[in-house]
């Protein structure tokens, strides 16, 4: 027959209450994490509510300052629409010459392109040229 071990009864009950209070101790780590995390969420929702506060507080503050009209005296509304009135010609007359820059670029560039061709055609010319030498000079030898 097999011997069966056998543990003394108190052994027994040591090993028990080990497991016991390692599972206890596994147990508090995990609600304490749990604690934690529940207690973040808590704080990040609240920090999101005044986030949404100060924004809504910014829209209101904005929105007061563009309901709210400085009167100008007259002297100042004129010069000020006078400012206004040259800036839109000086960006008309930016606007203007920009164009008739980038017209002469352009025709700069096709200046420059034609003449880099004309100087090209010379060279087939001049290489045409002496291939027909040289054929008319083969030619005659024979």
């Amino acid at each position: 027959m097999a011997d069966i071990v056998t543990i003394p009864q108190n052994i027994f009950y040591i090993i028990i209450s080990v497991i016991v209070v390692v599972a206890v101790i596994v147990v508090a780590i995990q609600w304490r994490k749990v604690r934690e995390t529940q207690n973040k969420i808590v704080l990040i929702d609240k920090e999101i509510e005044l986030r949404k506060l100060a924004l809504v507080e910014r829209d209101l503050e904005a929105k007061r300052i563009r309901e709210t009209v400085v009167a100008l005296p007259k002297e100042q509304q004129q010069k000020l629409s006078n400012i206004k009135e040259e800036t839109a010609k000086l960006m008309h007359k930016i606007g203007y010459l920009h164009s008739e820059i980038s017209e002469r670029v352009t025709l700069l560039e096709a200046k420059t392109e034609f003449t880099k061709l004309q100087e090209l055609l010379r060279e087939v010319e001049d290489k045409e040229k002496e291939v027909g030498e040289k054929i008319q000079k083969s030619g005659d030898s024979k």
